[in-house]
């Protein structure tokens, strides 16, 4: 009787339960939590500014990419993505990973407020040294999440190299359990944007038979490592801010005919800076003076451009030092700014300052700049973010440049100055709230030339800058092609895109898994192949000493 029910008992497990292990154990592998593929994170992200000046590539000049994502310490190839916080890989990491590479995707500060000075600083110089160089592996930007504070942190710490690792069988441990990354951005090839650089220009006429003009200008634009981040709150929000005011005060002051100023004041908005070598302020000036019937700049005092006004001390950044007694001088004297003095030098690929566009059409030009030099990094920086210290200053330096050049239109003296205080106050006080809106405004969003050169001028920050400008003057606004064989610039696209980051386990993990599964489905065969053989002694056994009892 054992023996019958063991040869049945055998039979079920030698003839069936292999077959049923077989196939539900994969399942139960696949359905367990060990899935080697979780569900997906969506980011956005913000590729690095692409653009050609004068034929010359800059910027990165690809946008795809489909890699696994490594930590600044633990990436080799070029099937690597490097995922690092801006504020922690070097100028040196930096040209290695250009060099060897796949991508790049940098996630900046959390709040760029608690940054060092030091880390600031040091996000400024890897900015200048990333702008300067082409890039041919897709380089994108990330705002910091939560989520991908996580996925940093794993991969710093998953994936530990081989030189990191005291013994082979080490290394390979921390492989098979580390948790790997797979980054992806499937974004269109890179194409030519159709840029339309805009110049916006008004004029307060001066007093009958008075034939000067003084021309007060300020690019609108701002200039980063990524378009889509760089609000560009002193440069050069504050310019634009700046010349808002400034047409606000002398248009109340040039209304009536008994307080107008002798020279005319022409105030001009362009919408393409330093970054791009000025181009709509050259191409507006070939219109104003090259055609027969310009009359607009005709016998120009001086020009003074406004760019960076967010920080204490004016400067007087000039091509030519003023000569005594001109009008240049008149008003730095009133300004009581240093003079700082650069030649312009045509050999180099971007004009220093605004005003040199002006200058080498032989017009008395300067630029008035809370900054020491043009090389400051500040210029170009996505932490170019607004503050309310920066509020604050911009407001006292607009003040300070309304009263000097209101001293210098009616020729008044420090005596007369001080006579006339309270008429001052009154006349060329400032209006705090209209300047905090603006700033506030102009910093909120981004301006690069690839957003505010390619949108319509009836639209966006050009249409509310025309709005602007034209409660205090009649306004033109003017469109600039740009030459189609011989482009001085080209600007390319896409300039955001969607990042996808699956969460997955290294093919070494796959491997050893299945190795492991093998292995445990042999032993379990085997197992039940031989379990008759074991059933049967084992009922011999227990049969055996049921006769002996």
């Amino acid at each position: 009787m054992w023996l019958d029910e063991a040869d049945g008992f055998a039979e079920i497990f030698k003839g069936y339960l292999p077959y049923y292990l077989l196939v539900a154990l994969p399942i139960f592998i696949i359905m367990s939590p060990v899935n080697p593929v979780a569900a997906s994170h969506e980011f956005s992200v913000y590729r690095m500014q692409q653009y050609d000046l004068h034929t010359v590539p800059h910027g990165c000049r690809s946008a795809s990419f489909n890699l696994e994502g490594r930590s600044l310490t633990s990436w080799s190839t070029s099937r690597h993505c490097v995922v690092a916080r801006i504020q922690d890989i070097t100028i040196e990491q930096f040209m290695e990973v250009r060099i060897k590479a796949g991508a790049l995707l940098l996630v900046l500060p959390k709040n760029d407020t608690v940054l060092t000075p030091e880390e600031k600083e040091h996000i400024q110089l890897l900015e200048m040294a990333m702008t300067q160089q082409e890039i041919n592996a897709p380089v994108y930007f990330a705002k910091w999440t939560p989520e991908f504070e996580d996925i940093l942190k794993d991969l710093q710490h998953s994936f530990i190299t081989d030189d990191k690792s005291g013994t082979a069988l080490e290394a390979m441990f921390n492989t098979v359990s580390s948790n790997g990354y797979q980054i992806v951005v499937s974004a269109s090839t890179p194409q030519k944007m159709d840029s339309k650089p805009v110049t916006i220009h008004g004029k307060l006429m001066g007093r009958s038979g008075a034939a000067q003009t003084i021309v007060i200008a300020a690019h609108y634009d701002s200039a980063g490592l990524v378009p889509e981040l760089s609000q560009g709150a002193d440069s050069n929000a504050s310019g634009a801010v700046a010349l808002l005011e400034l047409a606000r005060i002398f248009s109340r002051l040039y209304s009536t005919a008994a307080v107008r100023g002798g020279p005319s004041l022409v105030f001009v908005l362009t919408s393409v800076g330093h970054s791009l070598n000025y181009f709509a302020t050259k191409k507006w000036l070939e219109e104003q003076l090259d055609s027969t019937d310009a009359s607009l700049l005709t016998d120009v005092s001086f020009v003074m451009c406004l760019d960076s006004l967010s920080s204490p001390q004016l400067k007087m950044h000039v091509s030519k030092p003023p000569k005594p007694g001109g009008a240049a001088n008149s008003l730095r004297s009133r300004l009581k700014a240093p003079i700082v003095h650069k030649k312009i030098n045509l050999a180099d690929e971007l004009l220093a300052w605004h005003h040199e566009r002006f200058s080498i059409r032989r017009m008395t030009a300067f630029t008035l700049s809370s900054l020491q030099s043009h090389k400051d990094p500040a210029r170009s920086t996505i932490l170019d973010t607004p503050s309310e210290t920066s509020l604050k200053n911009l407001a006292a330096n607009i003040a300070v440049t309304a009263r000097a050049l209101a001293s210098h239109i009616y020729n008044l003296t420090d005596e007369e100055n001080e006579e006339d205080s309270a008429l001052y106050d009154d006349a060329l006080g400032v209006e705090e709230a209209s300047i905090k809106h603006w700033y506030e405004y102009l910093s909120s969003q981004p301006r690069a030339p690839q957003i505010v050169t390619t949108s319509s001028p009836n639209a966006g920050v050009t249409a509310a800058l025309e709005r602007a400008l034209s409660r205090y003057m009649d306004v033109t606004v003017g469109t600039h092609a740009i030459d189609k064989r011989e482009p001085e610039y080209t600007l390319y696209s896409p300039v955001r895109s969607l990042l996808y980051v699956y969460s997955v386990k290294p093919a070494v993990f796959d491997l050893i898994l299945t190795l492991a599964i093998i292995a445990y489905l042999t032993v379990v065969y085997f197992a039940i192949q031989l379990f008759p053989r074991f059933y049967e002694e084992y009922a011999k056994l227990v049969t055996g000493k049921a006769k002996v009892h």
